[in-house]
């Protein structure tokens, strides 16, 4: 079953938990603090970052979530923030972020992460905090979210102002200069944008959003990934679907053409990605062969002794048929001679309605003893002499023999019958046996004869299995589904048999009929009743067994053909029509290799590969993840070809500096192919012979936060959106300063 025992093995990536952290968050000197220096917080539903404007790098990056966390022993709750709830499991299993998609919902939240943030930038707080600060917030801000900042910064921290902006206008800001065209493509954790700016300024009346971000992105890889592998084995955490998808997914660049060939085993071999949850390995230790023979001999005894109990058993059960049926031969004869009315006296006070009754008991008793003793087959041979030692009380006359003798004298009986029976059966195995291999011989000669007619009988028969075993795999499939017709007929002859066996239910209960037999059952005295069966015995479960016979005929005819039929080959065979080389599910499920179920290494492996190219392209297609929105090629065509003077034909001054200046930032932009697939998109609707440029940052991620010390650095600019806490105080916390990287009132 394997590919090519000449290919390497597949890397198999083990998706693990980040390590726990053994420092918690560093502390910078508050000896160095200038209050002077503004304070940048680029505060993201992801990652916070946060820094002086004077430093080129944020000095503290961590996570943006809070763990309140109940230690029992010592009846205190503790709370910890960012990489310090990676300091323990337990705490950070627990982990909350403060936002609810991409709004702030829990401002305790946001009070306790603010706190925590100037404590570990060496802020010194008398009274409040001294710095002025520069916060991030999403394209078109509800105004209540900028409240409730006004309203922690201004009266929880008493800071002396702020000043608020887009993200992705910072980003663009970091890039260029105050005065710059261009446009902007933000990829955020909550969702992407894209905002023309011109001359500096954002122009958010023609901004667009899609409602599709990081966070998104790995919602959709984990919902794809759960119904890929509805049952696999473990539950993977939040962080390993991100892993997953910062890791191994990537835009590709032609979307429809590469989904077409990415299920071949070529490609699967370069781009299909293994990856291995965490479990452990139970390792059963080897047992040596003294052990082995030791285990194999316990296991050879325990069936003796459970074959001769079973044995005992059935012994004892045909003795008491036996002796049940003596007691009504008795009868029987106390039957001769007598008047009808005391015959019927005497059976009724033995059970029995009638006469009718009393022989229909005796017969089936006569024919079930019978049978018992005809399939009692005794193990081993015997020789002449145990057997005559053995049935030496057969010959004698019971009158010459006590109680105990008769009883043994029954015993002996049931076991020679028992070994009349089984010599029989071999005499009969012996001359099937003989009629089979004289069935050989004549097959062979027939083959030496002629080869080319006992080749196209083969192939008669084989074709007959195949087409049987076909029917018999639909029936089971029909049987499987409750509605289809196949399986309703059989549900309704059960009920109907169970309705005549109620209504011919016992009009008496007798001690005596219950050994194999039921007197009052009347069912099969019309042929009628049979054809029931037909309809009944086939259940999944047999015919489960009928197609796997088949299968093993089959086989085995094809065996024969390989050997002797030069034109047929292994790719004729059943199991080549079935190979899982051939089969699109077993590629999309199990990669380019052949699965073992029984390995717990493959049960516990996902195999990432359309999944790659379909999360990341619902940027490009958010009908894709079920978003009615247009996606990053379509906004940019929109604001290029016919927005700011500009035709299909041809751009105008305005947009001919945005094709020319186009940035893409924000953290989701470190998908690889993004920046490439997004020239190639531009290459296409551009008019023909249009410059234009790509440009993307080493990071991305940090854009934001850069942009933010850079507007902050400079004074000029920084004052126009500076909102100070006299002025909050005056206008109250609908007050808002524009400028050309914020939101403006009427997005309010």
């Amino acid at each position: 079953m394997s590919r090519d025992s000449s290919l390497p093995p597949l890397r198999v990536r083990v998706l693990e938990d980040p390590p726990l952290r053994d420092q918690p968050e560093l502390f910078q000197d508050r000896s160095s603090y200038d209050p002077s220096v503004p304070i940048a917080i680029d505060f993201g539903t992801s990652k916070l970052r946060a820094g002086y404007v004077n430093n080129p790098n944020p000095s503290h990056i961590f996570p943006n979530r809070l763990t309140r966390y109940r230690d029992r022993k010592l009846a205190k709750t503790m709370t910890f923030i960012g990489n310090d709830t990676s300091l323990d499991q337990a705490v950070r299993v627990q982990a909350k972020s403060a936002f609810d998609g991409p709004l702030v919902t829990n401002w305790d939240y946001v009070e306790d992460i603010l706190e925590y943030t100037f404590n570990h930038l060496g802020v010194v707080a008398e009274g409040g905090i001294s710095s002025p600060l520069v916060v991030n917030e999403r394209l078109a801000t509800i105004q209540s979210q900028r409240a409730n900042w006004y309203q922690i910064l201004f009266e929880c921290f008493d800071v002396p102002g702020v000043t608020f902006g887009i993200d992705s206008l910072f980003g663009f800001y970091h890039n260029n200069g105050p005065n710059t065209t261009g446009l902007v493509i933000g990829c955020g954790n909550e969702d992407t944008n894209v905002i023309p700016v011109v001359d500096g300024k954002g122009i958010l009346t023609e901004s667009k959003r899609i409602n599709w971000g990081g966070n998104q992105a790995t919602e959709y890889l984990t919902n794809l990934m759960s119904l890929k592998y509805p049952y696999f084995p473990t539950k993977l955490s939040p962080f390993q679907y991100k892993t997953m998808y910062e890791d191994y997914c990537y835009v590709s660049q032609s979307y429809d053409a590469e989904l077409e060939k990415y299920l071949t085993l070529d490609n699967l071999e370069a781009n299909n990605v293994v990856l291995e949850a965490p479990f452990t390995e139970v390792v059963h230790p080897q047992k040596t062969e003294e052990e082995l023979r030791l285990q194999a001999e316990k296991r050879k005894e325990s069936g003796r002794r459970l074959q001769e109990q079973a044995k005992q058993k059935r012994v004892e059960r045909m003795i008491q048929k036996e002796e049940e049926l003596q007691y009504y031969s008795q009868v029987r004869e106390q039957l001769k001679d007598q008047p009808k009315k005391k015959v019927l006296a005497i059976l009724q006070n033995s059970g029995f309605d009638d006469e009718r009754d009393f022989k229909k008991y005796v017969y089936n008793l006569e024919r079930s003893l019978k049978k018992s003793q005809s399939t009692e087959l005794e193990d081993g041979e015997e020789d002449e002499q145990d057997t005559e030692h053995k049935f030496e009380l057969m010959n004698v006359p019971d009158e010459q023999l006590n109680e105990e003798q008769l009883k043994e004298k029954r015993k002996q009986k049931i076991l020679k019958a028992s070994q009349d029976a089984r010599k029989k059966a071999k005499e009969e195995k012996e001359r099937a046996a003989q009629i089979e291999e004289e069935k050989r011989l004549q097959d062979e000669q027939w083959r030496e004869n002629d080869l080319p007619s006992w080749i196209k009988d083969k192939h008669q028969k084989l074709n007959e299995l195949i087409s049987q075993r076909k029917e018999r795999i639909k029936m089971r499939d029909e049987m499987k589904d409750r509605k289809s017709q196949m399986s309703q007929s059989r549900m309704k002859n059960l009920a109907t048999l169970a309705e005549d066996t109620g209504r011919s239910g016992s009009k008496r209960t007798r001690q005596q009929a219950t050994i194999d037999n039921d007197p009052n059952d009347t069912f099969g005295a019309n042929d009628e009743d049979w054809m029931v069966y037909n309809d009944i015995s086939q259940s999944p479960e047999a015919l489960e067994e009928v197609i796997e016979d088949q299968y093993k005929e089959i086989v085995a005819l094809e065996r024969i053909l390989l050997e002797f039929d030069p034109d047929f080959t292994e790719e004729d065979t059943l199991d080549a029509q079935y190979d899982w080389r051939n089969s699109v599910l077993h590629l999309f499920l199990r990669g380019p290799r052949p699965h073992d179920g029984e390995s717990a290494h493959h049960q516990h492996q996902m195999h990432m590969n359309i999944e790659r190219i379909r999360v990341p392209e619902v940027l490009f297609q958010p009908n894709m993840g079920g978003e009615d929105q247009a996606g990053i090629p379509e906004l940019c065509e929109t604001l290029l070809l016919k927005k700011f003077g500009s035709s299909q034909r041809l751009l105008s001054e305005v947009g001919t500096s945005m094709a020319q200046n186009t940035w893409i930032t924000g953290g989701n932009a470190k998908i690889p192919g993004l920046k490439e697939r997004i020239v190639k998109e531009f290459t296409e609707f551009l008019p023909s012979g249009s410059p234009f440029s790509i440009k993307m940052s080493q990071d991305p991620s940090l854009d934001a936060w850069r942009g933010m010390a850079k507007l902050a650095q400079n004074t000029q600019n920084f004052q126009k959106g500076y909102v100070t806490k006299q002025e909050y105080l005056e206008y109250g916390p609908e007050y808002i300063k524009e400028h050309n990287l914020g939101n403006v009132p009427y997005f309010n």
